[in-house]
């Protein structure tokens, strides 16, 4: 089956998608890694590097995160020609790093627009493959109908950050010039849909989360991972400790939190602005996030 992207409603039946390990690795084995490779993976703080075929235009989309991140995580938690999905599949960086591995992949998204650039951006892969990479324009808390129990091996995705977003940007964590640039004061929401997670205020995202990952739960396979990318934020001068909710959120949906990562953005972040000085000590939101890894625990 040739790896395409496709754009449907709501199936009759589930999709044809494959999900079985094509590899030889042994059944206990978590991924295809060697051990010098898992051993690189053990570090509990990641760096990445974006490339070329990385989203960074913000009038595309205006938060993606590079597909090494992706890589690392599917490459760590899958076996070749095993299933992953992206709840909030965005620019489609996380089909494209599936299609690099081997790996079907099934990415969601209320916004069309965003289907149709991870339409796009897979057309643009000239790799032969035997796996399926789509993308499908509807609401991740019908996932259900697209999928089998148990056929899941990764659920992968950076959602939206609350409504973090969904105010004026007024580009604080910029010095000089840069902070008036074409961002500068302009709303970056991904849309004002109501079902939009991004326009949520903390608890309602909450409430969200846990339902969404509450229908994902039962298409995952036992000891299946579920890693989720978000940072935390300042909203009129308090600290918003969004990984806190999102950690209650999918526990109270049934998984079990295994791991947390450190994504250190230090090597990214560039021409930093002053926050806080000299009286009030504010980290830096934009120099690292958190990358927590769950599982849906064994019975």
């Amino acid at each position: 089956m040739s790896g395409i992207s496709t754009t449907i409603e709501k199936p009759n039946e589930k999709l044809e998608i494959g999900f079985s390990k094509t590899c030889d690795c042994p059944d206990n084995h978590l991924n295809c890694l060697t051990a010098k490779e898992w051993i690189k993976a053990q570090i509990g703080v990641w760096q990445f590097y974006y490339e070329g075929r990385d989203i960074r235009d913000k009038n595309l989309h205006p938060a993606t995160f590079p597909i090494s991140l992706a890589k690392k995580c599917i490459e760590l938690f899958t076996h070749k020609g095993e299933l992953v999905i992206d709840p909030f599949v965005g620019s489609g960086t996380v089909l494209i790093a599936a299609r690099d591995l081997d790996r079907n992949a099934l990415g969601f998204d209320l916004k069309k627009e965003y289907v149709e650039l991870s339409e796009s951006r897979l057309s643009q892969q000239k790799l032969v493959s035997h796996t399926r990479q789509m993308a499908v324009w509807d609401d991740a808390r019908n996932t259900s109908y697209y999928l089998d129990e148990e056929t899941v091996a990764l659920s992968i995705t950076s959602p939206p950050y609350a409504n973090l977003l969904n105010r004026k940007r007024k580009n604080k964590s910029r010095r000089g010039k840069d902070r008036r640039n074409e961002q500068y004061m302009k709303v970056e929401q991904y849309s004002q849909d109501p079902r939009d997670l991004g326009t949520y205020d903390v608890p309602e995202y909450k409430k969200a989360l846990t339902e969404i990952y509450s229908e994902i739960l039962p298409l995952m396979k036992i000891k299946g991972h579920n890693v989720i990318n978000v940072p935390d934020f300042w909203r009129d001068n308090t600290r918003i400790p969004l990984h806190v909710y999102v950690i209650e959120a999918v526990k109270d949906a049934g998984f079990e939190l295994r791991n947390i990562i450190i994504w250190d953005r230090t090597n990214i972040v560039n021409r930093v602005g002053i926050f806080g000085w000299p009286s009030n000590y504010i980290t830096m939101g934009v120099t690292f996030e958190y990358i927590m890894d769950f599982w849906r625990p064994p019975p």
